[in-house]
């Protein structure tokens, strides 16, 4: 029997995804990937759900879907979240979230997909006085929620995220269907926001762009803005590639007071239509480049349903590009997952998450509620800045 303390050592920890272009987990990437993926999606229509389908270890990231939506929120350079509760005034607190909120947007590469977590699988970390937990509340269809505390600046955040990924021919399309709450509870605000839409593109070359339309919204204010998701639909072309173009306006008079220009992974600009001065508002070279790669800091406190456990073997041989053993592993994990299933068809039994009450309606989709008022502190953290240039979490 393995120990409590014993957990915490077998976690596999990768480093996060960030700016830079080549990740140093990337390696494993399989040779021939566009023909590889082609000949997986061979007897898939177009239109297709692909959630069922089982990607062998050599498309996957060494890391859960969990744990890349985790990232986004608990691994920044930047104090971007702190910021938005700091600002004085409505506007300068909606234009934070804004900017926080396309931070949330990372690069992915062409032909690996993070894995599909398990029923029940967590991920618990912490950074700073920020704590941040994940449970997969379904697994058929896939959804995960999110919450996050920090109870010293007075902050909440719930996310109920259900990708749907379709087949069309020459590209994927993934829809995240649900929405993301982010709470300054000491304003009495709160700001309800969508996703872009990922779409992986064959031809003419192979891409990844995350796109779409985003609506941020807080009912308190009355602010509202509208950002496009731009990305290349045939050939190349810098100026359109991951920009974004929108607005923040008054949703009662729809009159616009910031116009929204840039590029996700470079810089995003206000401008203020009265005074026309142009202001900085996100720069990802600050915000999530040199991210830094948590660590285990209570071994105890690992829980058997912890992602970076659940898929550590899976992990470690993607990472040491022994690839007979991550498919073993990875069909061991899925076997499991499909007889507990059965198991529980049988007996009648439904399953009911630990961290959060679900719903589901088709007017509404799926929405999600934490059992806990307070995140408490995780036994994986982020740590700290070295600098205040450079590259980590804060």
């Amino acid at each position: 029997m393995v120990s409590e303390g014993e957990l915490g050592a077998m976690v596999v920890l990768t480093a996060p995804l960030s700016l830079e272009r080549e990740n140093s987990d990337a390696n494993y990437r399989a040779p021939n990937v566009l023909q590889r993926i082609l000949s997986l999606l061979n007897h898939v229509r177009p239109g297709s759900d692909l959630t069922r389908i089982q990607l062998p270890p050599m498309f996957n990231l060494p890391k859960s879907q969990l744990q890349c939506y985790g990232e986004s929120v608990y691994c920044n350079s930047s104090d971007m979240l702190n910021k938005c509760a700091k600002q004085e005034t409505a506007l300068d607190r909606f234009t934070s979230v804004v900017a926080w909120s396309i931070s949330t947007v990372r690069p992915l590469m062409f032909g690996v997909a993070p894995y599909n977590p398990v029923l029940g699988e967590t991920h618990h970390v912490s950074r700073g006085t920020l704590n941040v937990l994940l449970e997969q509340v379904s697994h058929h269809p896939p959804v995960t929620a999110l919450h996050a505390t920090d109870e010293k600046e007075n902050m909440e955040i719930i996310w109920c995220h259900h990708p749907l990924p379709k087949f069309y021919g020459t590209h994927i399309e993934t829809e995240v269907q649900g929405k993301r709450l982010v709470k300054l509870l000491d304003k009495n605000e709160t700001y309800i926001m969508n996703s872009p839409k990922l779409v992986i593109r064959f031809f003419p070359v192979p891409s990844v762009d995350w796109m779409g339309n985003v609506t941020i919204q807080c009912q308190e204010t009355g602010l509202e803005a509208e950002l496009s998701y731009r990305g290349n639909s045939f050939l190349p072309r810098p100026s359109v590639h991951r920009s974004i173009k929108g607005k923040i306006f008054m949703s009662s008079s729809s009159n616009t007071m910031y116009v929204i220009d840039g590029h996700w992974d470079r810089t995003v600009t206000v401008k203020d239509v009265f005074s026309e001065k142009v202001t900085v508002i996100y720069n990802a070279e600050e915000a999530i480049s040199g991210l830094k790669t948590p660590i285990v800091k209570d071994p105890k406190g690992i829980l058997p349903g912890e992602s970076t456990l659940v898929w550590a073997e899976v992990s470690k041989n993607i990472l040491e590009n022994c690839w007979d053993k991550a498919k073993k592993e990875k069909n061991s994990i899925e076997e499991r997952q499909r007889e507990l299933a059965r198991e529980a068809k049988l007996k009648g039994e439904c399953w009911s998450p630990k961290h959060f009450t679900i719903s589901h309606s088709d007017e509404t989709g799926w929405d999600c509620l934490p059992n806990q008022k307070l995140v408490p502190p995780a036994p994986i953290v982020v740590p700290p800045v070295e600098s205040p240039i450079g590259g980590g979490c804060n």
